[in-house]
């Protein structure tokens, strides 16, 4: 009751609250946001210590198992071919997003260019073997209207010359 009296005459007033600003942090978060203030001079812990290794590599293998991961839920990739990214990706071969990129294009190519030229020797080979029973046919052929005139005799000399011819005629794969 008393100091209310003193308060309504007048002798005791309220101070104002202290003002506290933020804005010099602010600004000074900003200007190093932009990468001021952050010179040698003004470091005092070890670069491990200020952004650890463990962090960036952690970033790096996420980064790089999203990739994966999004690549073979599209089929961009294989189940195989994940699996042997996903353990490259663990043994540190890849850098970046891009490198893993770059491989997993070079890598589909090559798989590509195997698949051809697998297919160009399979095509080879059947060829070869159509064109090989054919001249047995032909060889057949003759044989059995010289058969038909004479006894059927083969001799051992010309088994070894027909197979000579075969092994002539048979392409380079």
């Amino acid at each position: 009751q008393n100091t209310r009296k003193l308060v309504k005459d007048g002798y005791v007033t309220q101070k104002p609250v202290t003002i506290h600003s933020r804005a010099r942090v602010h600004r000074k978060n900003d200007a190093k946001r932009k990468g001021r203030h952050q010179g040698i001079g003004k470091r005092k812990g070890t670069a491990n210590a200020r952004l650890p290794s463990k962090v960036i590599w952690m970033r790096r293998q996420r980064v790089l198992r999203r990739l994966l991961s999004k690549y073979r839920d599209s089929k961009k990739i294989d189940k195989h071919l994940y699996h042997v990214l996903y353990l490259k990706c663990k043994g540190n071969v890849f850098k970046n997003k891009r490198n893993l990129i770059e491989f997993i294009h070079k890598a589909k190519a090559e798989k590509t260019r195997e698949k051809q030229l697998n297919d160009q020797a399979e095509a080879r080979r059947i060829k070869s073997k159509a064109a090989r029973e054919r001249r047995a046919a032909r060889v057949d052929e003759k044989r059995g209207t010289s058969s038909q005139e004479e006894t059927p005799v083969e001799t051992p000399a010309a088994a070894p010359a027909a197979e000579k011819k075969k092994k002539e005629k048979k392409p380079k794969a």
